[in-house]
């Protein structure tokens, strides 16, 4: 009996505690909850690796990776282009970039005239062959060439400027600019020949070092006040030299061309002159063409007219003329209903003989 009721007893405890329909949605988010952690965890690990393990290269970057520890320690020689590499973490590998697009240096004392890109450094002071002094604005466009020579023989960073393009900027415009003299700088073939000097001499210099130099541009450049005042003072002179020498034979262009113009106004008169004369000339010879045809046709009606005539009159002279003034004549008799003529003597008619008839008429005469 005991152990019924202890049995009873447990079961209606076991029916109170027993879980119901409501334990299947905790498993559910259970293992939802769990899914999202593992999600996360995987997005983590990912975040991770891709900013441990991979390296970006952007589009205007070359690449040079650095091994520290590994096999092929050292500078590796192959340039990394655009997108993600791996690099190994932990100082491993390193990797250092470099610009690919072009690079401005500019030697100046306006900053704000500058490139807001450019690297700007002071104007170069030059002192022409002559003894005076000149400071330049200088623009110098250049870009790497070969990251790999660059990177190892000038090294990382921006030690391409620092160690590379500035040290050899100033001495190499210095040495190219300096052979003009002071008036020299004004002349613009002159001072471009000398940049392009510059420039060879620059590339001369950095190229063997992976940096190619494209411009060497002199933007600006500036003496000493009194000289600026006693070289534009001089130049202004010049300049009135040249402006009147330019009217001088402006004028006598002019004067040429005046002349051109009425020798073809003239020439333009003469020639419509003698076009309208080929004109007149030529309307007459229609005229003369036209009448003679029209004579030499009417000439050939006429002829063919008499030819007619003649021709009719020849006809009308044979025997067959008689015949037919005797038709004739019987056309006009015809309408006659009665014609009293005498028949006797030697008036007298008769009408069925038809030769008296053309006798009597005088068409014929009685002989023939």
């Amino acid at each position: 009996m005991e152990n019924n009721e202890n049995q009873a007893g447990g079961s209606k405890i076991e029916t109170l505690f027993k879980p119901k329909f409501k334990q299947p949605k905790f498993d559910i988010k259970l293992k939802l909850s769990w899914k999202i952690r593992g999600l996360l965890l995987l997005l983590v690990i990912i975040v991770v690796a891709y900013s441990s393990l991979l390296e970006y290269v952007k589009p205007n970057e070359f690449g040079i990776k650095v091994v520290k520890i590994g096999i092929g320690r050292g500078v590796q020689k192959k340039v990394y282009e655009t997108g993600l590499h791996l690099v190994l973490p932990f100082g491993m590998q390193q990797m250092h970039k470099l610009p690919r697009d072009i690079q401005v240096l500019e030697l100046t004392n306006y900053e704000n005239t500058a490139s807001q890109y450019a690297r700007i450094k002071p104007a170069a002071h030059i002192q022409t062959s002559d003894g005076f002094f000149v400071v330049v604005d200088v623009s110098i466009i250049y870009r790497i060439v070969d990251p790999y020579k660059v990177f190892t023989i000038i090294g990382p960073g921006k030690l391409f400027e620092d160690n590379g393009i500035i040290p050899k900027a100033e001495p190499t415009l210095k040495d190219s600019l300096g052979q003009l003299t002071t008036e020299d700088f004004f002349n613009s073939p002159k001072r471009v020949e000398k940049s392009n000097m510059a420039k060879r001499k620059l590339n001369e210099e950095l190229e063997s070092k992976g940096i190619h130099v494209d411009h060497v541009l002199v933007r600006y450049f500036k003496y000493s006040d009194e000289i600026q005042k006693n070289i534009e003072e001089k130049k202004l002179k010049d300049q009135l030299v040249f402006k009147n020498q330019a009217e001088a034979r402006a004028a006598v262009e002019n004067a040429k061309l005046t002349r051109i113009v009425q020798e073809g106004k003239v020439i333009v008169i003469v020639e419509l002159e003698k076009g309208k004369a080929y004109v007149t000339r030529k309307k007459a010879e229609k005229d003369l063409y036209y009448r003679k045809k029209i004579a030499q046709a009417d000439l050939l009606v006429k002829l063919a007219d008499a030819e007619k005539i003649r021709l009719k009159n020849d006809a009308l002279k044979g025997k067959g003329a008689e015949r037919m003034v005797g038709l004739k004549m019987a056309e006009v008799l015809k309408g006659l209903d009665v014609i009293i003529l005498p028949s006797d003597g030697s008036g007298g008619v008769n009408p069925l003989d038809l030769n008296k008839s053309l006798e009597l008429f005088d068409v014929r005469k009685g002989d023939k």
